[in-house]
Order: structure tokens, then sequence, then C-alpha cells
């Protein structure tokens, strides 16, 4: 569900090796009342080709002159973006019980903004994410994190401190209470103490062989139907299919399903990219595609989750090239299909179907099917075995027939 949004700038007293800003937002909903509070500086180091060929690192923070247009509130999803000079910096959050966290940061750059990249040798416009270490929020509580925090992505570096933020805001009201990040927390050095030494005696046991329990076998999971729609508008982004991850978690692979009875989708939807966010009581998961003017696909997978046991994962891949179509027809997969997306995570699709771009009247346009369901090129297969088969059959009655009626000469 889009959201208005809404800003104010504040900006903090002292200047310390430039790293001075900080800027304050907030999100108002679709009721004009509080949604997400922010009050944070970031600074970013970006490296980048010039058009001699060289290298440089731009170095430039988060300005005062920013919009929050495209954020979102949701009952348990939320984005902050913000947006300023052709850039966007965005970050997600999700909702879980009584405590929330960030999923997904993501920073996009335009090589084309010469005052902050002179002389860069494009005009692409970049994507990176980054894993923030913003988790167990309680609800109703600002996070706070007054030290520094350095994430590198793809080689992108940026700085977060004096971090004050509140997702899911409660009455339209920024909460007081606070919950702080751990490196704001002074470590307590336990009193050393002083044992006896003691003697134990350990009665030999027999070593036993603990009885190996087979992973259940998971059911397909359910097919979910995801739709993303501007704020007034119609559906720009379609999607349907079951999903299912395979995690390789050091020594231990598991598989989950994403429950689509559960799962909320957001997303947006642009000229060259756009985004689907699916959130699941266990995982958060942002698809983005990109298009070439020609042809679409998928180019960035990013999830977060928890397993049934507790354990924190997160995996992403911003290379990929999946899901491949011509603009204005849709992605068609029916089969059971599974892709490697890193070294720890698979990904499994059932009854496949995308489109991000040119949607209309809210359905989907002609499906250019994957090679597992194209069946047209198997007729030519199948006719040409046959003839083939029909072909060897009748040589070799002719060679049989040959035998039969030559009988030689014979003697009178």
């Amino acid at each position: 569900m889009h959201r208005y949004a809404a800003f104010v700038l504040l900006l903090t007293s002292g200047v310390v090796f430039q790293l001075s800003h900080g800027v304050e937002v907030t999100v108002n909903d679709g009721e004009d009342k509080l949604c997400i509070f922010a009050n944070l500086t970031v600074n970013f180091a970006v490296p980048y080709e010039k058009a001699d060929n060289t290298s440089a690192t731009a170095e430039f923070e988060l300005p005062s002159n920013v919009t929050t247009d495209g954020s979102e509130c949701n009952p348990k999803s939320s984005m902050l973006k913000i947006n300023f000079g052709g850039h966007t910096w965005s970050v997600n959050f999700t909702l879980s019980g009584e405590k929330y966290q960030a999923d997904i940061i993501t920073f996009s750059y335009s090589l084309s903004d010469k005052a902050v990249f002179p002389d860069a040798s494009s005009n692409d416009t970049m994507t990176v994410t980054f894993k923030p270490e913003i988790t167990d929020v309680v609800k109703d509580t600002c996070y706070s994190c007054k030290s520094r925090d350095t994430i590198q992505s793809d080689m992108v570096n940026q700085t977060l401190w004096n971090v004050l933020m509140q997702a899911f805001v409660s009455n339209g009201s920024k909460s007081e209470r606070i919950t702080s990040c751990r490196a704001d927390i002074p470590a307590t050095t336990p009193p050393p103490t002083t044992h006896a030494p003691t003697t134990t005696t350990v009665a030999p046991t027999t070593p036993t062989t603990p009885p190996t329990t087979p992973t259940p076998t998971l059911p397909t999971p359910g097919i979910g139907k995801y739709i993303v729609k501007p704020e007034n508008g119609t559906a720009c982004l379609l999607a349907e299919f079951g999903l299912r991850i395979g995690l390789k978690l050091g020594e231990k692979y598991q598989e989950m399903n994403l429950d689509s009875n559960t799962t909320s989708a957001s997303g947006k939807c642009g000229v060259n990219s756009s985004e689907l966010v699916l959130v699941s009581d266990t995982m958060s998961i942002m698809l983005t595609f990109t298009n070439d003017s020609k042809k679409f696909h998928l180019q960035a997978l990013n999830i977060t989750g928890k397993t049934g046991s507790g354990v924190v994962f997160s995996e992403s891949n911003t290379n990929l090239s999946l899901w491949e179509a011509a603009l204005g027809a849709s992605y068609m997969c029916n089969k059971e299909q599974n892709y490697t997306i890193s070294n720890n995570l698979t990904l499994f699709t059932f009854d496949l179907r995308v489109q991000p771009f040119g949607v209309k009247n809210e359905v989907f346009s002609t499906a250019h099917e994957c090679s597992l369901d194209d069946t047209s090129i198997l007729i030519p297969i199948i006719v040409g075995a046959a003839l083939a088969g029909l072909i060897l059959i009748v040589v070799i009655a002719y060679v049989i027939g040959r035998r039969k009626t030559y009988v030689g000469y014979q003697t009178l």
C-alpha cells in the first residue's frame, strides 16, 4: 500500500572531518500520521572509471536537500526511500511479532552526475545492496546507534553514524524509548573468579551411533499472486509463482518454502528498473528487474530471513540474467526450475510467470515460455526420429529380401 511522504531537515552542530550533516526525515501514512522517522548521517565512497581509463573515488555525504518520494508504510513491511541529486538510498524494514529489523539497504547512484563523478566514462545508474546489522528492535522504540558503522558492498563503502530511526510508528508519535545498537553498549568485564582444583573421575561410556532422521520432504509451495501498483494507479508489475529456497548453513543444508498465504508484496516500477519486495514471516526477498529497451531480465536477488532454528541468513546476487523475455511480453515457466544464486543459496520456482514492464489492463501479456515448457522444438525432433526409424526399417527389409531372392548357381 503506497503512502504519502514528507520530510524535514535538521542540521547537527559541529564539524568533524567534513562529516557534519545529520538529515532528519519523516514519512506519513495515508491518514497523514507519522509512520517512519529517521535522523542519520551517511557518507559514501564510490570508485568509478574516468574517460581517460584511470580510476577515481568519489567521496560524498547524504546532503540536506532530500525527498522521501516512493517511501511506503505497511503493517508488516515499510520502506524509507531518500532521493537526492538523481541518486536514491533506501532501507526496507520488516515487523515480526513485537520486534522489527532493517533487512536491506539499497543504494543507486547515477554516474551522469558530473558534480559528484567528474569525467566519468559512463552515464549508467549503478545499484548496490548492503546487509545492515539493525535487528531485534523492540516495537514502539527508536533504534539508536551513535557509533560509526562502515559497510562494504561491491567496492562501495558507506558509513552510518548518529543514527536514530523508528519504523512502524504507533499513534503517529515518535517514541522516546531507545533500542541501542551493540556498538553503543559498553562492555562489562566480569570479576575474576578463583576455582579450587578438582579431580573428576569419568565413568567409561560405550559409544553409540545416534539414529539418523531423514529430512522430511517439503510439500510443493503454494502459488502466490503478487501485484505492484503505483499510488492511485493501475498494476505495473505482475508475478505468480511458488517459491522454495535451499540454504547451505555450514555443513548443513535445508530448504524452506515461501508461504504465499502470509506474504505481502510491495515494490516500485521504473522505466529501466522495477522491484518486487516480498515479505513473509520467515524471509524477505527483493527481486530487481532491468531492461535494455528490447528485453527484460531478473538482474538482482536479495534475501534475508531466519530458519526455524533461529539462524539468521542473508544472501544476494546482483549480476543475474534470468527470466528473459521481450518487453511487452511476460516470462513463463510452469516446470519446476532451480537456480544457483550464490554458493549458499539455491532458488526453486514452480508455475512461474512474471511481467515487470509494460503491463496493460492488469493482465499478463503474451508469454515467452522457458525451454522446458516450449514443446515446439520437440515436434521436429520427434518427426525426424520417426522418419529416420522408418528409413532404417525399409533398408533392413530390403537387405533381407535381397538375401532370400539370391540363390546363385545350382549343381545339375
